[in-house]
């Protein structure tokens, strides 16, 4: 049965992140590499994450937490606000806001990130990520069309 992706790309979940998510093809970019991500979260792949996180950033505690937020999250979308090229062709940004409600608190939760990948041989692997400044005019990175004031600042 085919299903659009869950990282919004509007392609069919089979051609687009599940490749990445089950070792079949690596992600050929960094922005494939966070969709992926995304998708994994949706789809409650630890093993994945755990992955497709830089292993000199790995902690024991990682697969716990996963596994422990799995239940009570219901995520909403993602929204790729920008990609950039790092100091080298083996290092790229990736700015996103990701939307998820808890269960049993009706509030959506947005996540802003300008994250960082790093290439290692041939692989990209999630390293860190900053929360990037948002001013109250600036548009929403929810991908709302909205003002940020007027909608996730609120």
């Amino acid at each position: 049965m085919n299903s659009l992706c869950p990282c919004g790309s509007e392609s069919e979940f089979e051609q687009c992140c599940q490749p990445a998510i089950t070792g079949v093809r690596p992600a050929a970019t960094p922005e494939a590499l966070m969709r992926s991500r995304y998708s994994a979260y949706v789809t409650e792949n630890a093993d994945y994450l755990i992955a497709s996180w830089h292993p000199d950033c790995r902690v024991p505690e990682l697969r716990a937490a996963l596994l422990e937020g799995f239940g009570s999250t219901h995520w909403l979308g993602l929204n790729v606000v920008a990609t950039a090229k790092g100091k080298s062709a083996d290092e790229g940004f990736v700015e996103f806001a990701a939307r998820y409600q808890e269960e049993g608190n009706p509030d959506t939760v947005l996540i802003h990130e300008r994250s960082r990948f790093l290439r290692v041989n041939k692989h990209w692997y999630y390293v860190d990520g900053i929360k990037p400044q948002v001013g109250r005019n600036d548009p929403c990175t929810c991908g709302s069309g909205k003002k940020y004031k007027k909608c996730c600042a609120k």
